[in-house]
């Protein structure tokens, strides 16, 4: 039996910002914009060579916004992922280095949290 993990939705207080900062500060693509009602818009968004998405919206779920803590982003060099991210403006955290590898910790303007993780087993395995 396979289970793929595909969408995580994300609980925002403001679409439009939360689309601009996802779209523009950390370069996720846009799949879904859609307002299906006046009670209900849903973007979702991939982050790149992801297969897994998030969601942010209005009348998609009932989380509090900023209740997200500790998603995971997995890149292949925590430099060189900072570097960039911080030249689109995102605030990131220090490098913390770990015994399986690093981890840069960031927030969405709602106060959900996120990790970027370069991963020491993962990087192996593409050697």
């Amino acid at each position: 039996m396979n289970m793929m993990l595909e969408v995580v939705i994300v609980p925002v207080s403001d679409v439009g910002r939360a689309k601009d900062f996802y779209e523009g500060k950390l370069g996720f693509n846009v799949d879904i914009d859609v307002k299906p009602s006046e009670a209900v818009r849903l973007v979702q968004l991939t982050p790149p060579g992801s297969s897994c998405s998030i969601q942010i919206g209005e009348g998609i779920t009932k989380m509090e916004p900023g209740s997200i803590k500790g998603v995971i982003l997995v890149v292949d060099s925590a430099e060189a992922t900072k570097k960039e991210l911080e030249a689109k403006g995102l605030e990131l955290g220090g490098i913390e280095e770990l015994p399986w590898g690093k981890h840069i910790s960031f927030s969405d303007p709602d106060g959900n949290s996120w990790i970027l993780q370069e991963s020491h087993a993962r990087n192996k395995q593409k050697t």
